[in-house]
């Protein structure tokens, strides 16, 4: 592993294969809302929430084209930071709930002064090989990676 003072950056791109899944669920729910005994309204409301859900995940969560997705990490002396087209760096604390598995990165963080967490998936075609694997090297075995933002040094 490398020193812990090293400075460690990863930007990555929008997800096909987070889109492929995400829209199959789609097609799931609304197959399960047509199929159910739900009165024609509530069905219509629930299919008009699906699609709502869709405009806002997929330019901010898969596809990453909202100014506002969040597109990189980074972790430096002064902790752990991630990046977006609208704010620049900005200093996150990570959750011990983040996972890092060899296909998917699921990123959880908390910004400051907020008390709810923020989530970004980041699947396997989002980055190249072998800087998603130093993604998930860095999140399951740098040091103080749970440590609270502006705790300095890593």
């Amino acid at each position: 592993m490398s020193s812990p003072s090293e400075c460690f950056e990863c930007r990555w791109q929008g997800s096909r294969l987070l889109l492929a899944a995400y829209l199959t669920c789609q097609v799931l729910a609304w197959l399960a809302v047509c199929a159910s005994p739900l009165p024609g309204w509530l069905a219509v409301s629930v299919l008009a929430a699906c699609i709502a859900h869709a405009g806002c995940a997929i330019p901010r969560r898969i596809l990453l084209t909202h100014e506002h997705a969040v597109v990189g990490l980074r972790r430096d002396m002064r902790g752990w930071q991630v990046f977006s087209r609208a704010r620049g760096w900005q200093p996150v604390r990570l959750c011990r709930d983040s996972v890092a598995l060899p296909g998917l990165v699921v990123l959880r963080f908390v910004r400051p002064g907020r008390c709810v967490g923020e989530s970004q998936c980041v699947l396997r075609d989002a980055l190249r090989p072998d800087e998603h694997r130093r993604l998930r090297v860095r999140l399951k075995f740098s040091r103080r990676r749970w440590a609270d933002v502006g705790a300095g040094q890593g």
